[in-house]
């Protein structure tokens, strides 16, 4: 039997809630890892975190960290990826960057494996990861897609607090409890730390994602419209998103109206190309209220469609109902399954 080759990989962003996911995930899929390093910022090092049947000891990332690494995972915010990703290339690693710093830059692909693995053979050294939000969509548009056609997508999202980070986490226990005990709810992150004003996320909606643009539209939702129309490869896509945050802890949901090119079309017809699609599970049964919920999706690797109708009013136009880990999938799975097609595809 051929000896299975080993790979040097780093994780920069260890300690965080989408790197302890990579982790978990590298240590389940048995990846083949032949030395793992764990990055983090100055504050964190010194950290040990256990793998396997090791105990790692959490570095702080600097440019030389990335000697002799094959592999490097990014999770650790656009400034620390916009500084290092080019040191960890230049260093001979391929990364795969989860956060916002290269997504849009016409030389690096953006990959959903499921949607266009191919991409990645035309990597410059750095691939990345899209939006969480954007990821489960896509996998949920594309065999649509490509048996049907598709004009537009309108999408509303209702996403969880975990793709704020911890902290927007344990800011919802924090005022849960309080609002409970009829107390005043303080906040001081959500919907983004560092804007001007902070709403409670408790028994809240809060219908900003990201910094607000000057068209109206948040970041978050100008990522989902213009990461979908290049993963899909289909600039002239309409594509209109509002984001919005909701007080649950994991897994974003998406309500998607969707028109397709061709005439005629029954929930059937969609039903049968979903049902078959890589990665996407299929939960559907108005008679028994089968359908996926940000609890039922949690922890899980798929993304779960359910809700399929068609439109009242326009024969092309269909709606489902898209849910999907917002940490696995989402990020920390996807970025795996990244490094997973390079080593298959032999494109280190």
């Amino acid at each position: 039997m051929a000896e299975v080759k080993t790979y040097n990989v780093a994780i920069v962003g260890a300690t965080g809630a989408v790197g302890q996911k990579i982790l978990q995930i590298l240590e389940d899929k048995d990846f083949p890892i032949r030395e793992l390093k764990l990055l983090s910022s100055k504050r964190s090092a010194g950290i040990t975190i256990p793998f396997k049947d090791k105990t790692i000891t959490v570095e702080e990332a600097v440019p030389d960290s990335f000697a002799g690494v094959d592999i490097a995972l990014f999770s650790a915010g656009g400034s620390v990826s916009e500084k290092l990703a080019p040191e960890a290339v230049k260093h001979g690693a391929v990364v795969i960057d989860n956060t916002s710093a290269y997504r849009m830059d016409e030389n690096v692909p953006l990959v959903v494996p499921e949607v266009n693995k191919s991409d990645i053979s035309r990597h410059q050294g750095i691939i990345a990861n899209p939006n969480c939000s954007t990821i489960q969509m896509v996998a949920a548009l594309k065999p649509i897609k490509d048996k049907y056609g598709l004009n537009r997508v309108i999408v509303s999202t209702y996403q969880a607090v975990s793709g704020a980070g911890n902290e927007a986490n344990n800011e919802l226990a924090e005022q849960s409890q309080q609002h409970l005990n009829k107390e005043v709810m303080t906040a001081s992150l959500l919907p983004v730390k560092g804007d001007k004003k902070h709403y409670p996320i408790a028994f809240n909606a809060l219908p900003q994602i990201d910094m607000f643009q000057d068209n109206g539209y948040t970041f978050e939702e100008m990522k989902m419209i213009n990461e979908t129309k290049k993963i899909m490869h289909t600039p002239d896509l309409s594509v209109a998103a509002t984001c919005v945050r909701l007080p649950f802890f994991t897994s974003h949901a998406e309500s998607i109206y969707l028109e397709v090119e061709d005439e005629g079309l029954t929930v059937a017809d969609l039903w049968n190309v979903l049902g078959d699609a890589e990665g996407i599970i299929l939960e559907d049964d108005p008679q028994t209220q089968t359908y996926p919920t940000p609890l039922s999706a949690a922890n899980k690797e798929a993304v779960f469609v359910g809700r399929v109708r068609k439109d009242l009013d326009n024969d092309k136009g269909f709606h489902m109902w898209v849910v999907s880990d917002n940490l696995m999938k989402g990020a920390a799975l996807n970025t795996v399954q990244i490094a997973q097609a390079l080593i298959e595809n032999e494109k280190l």
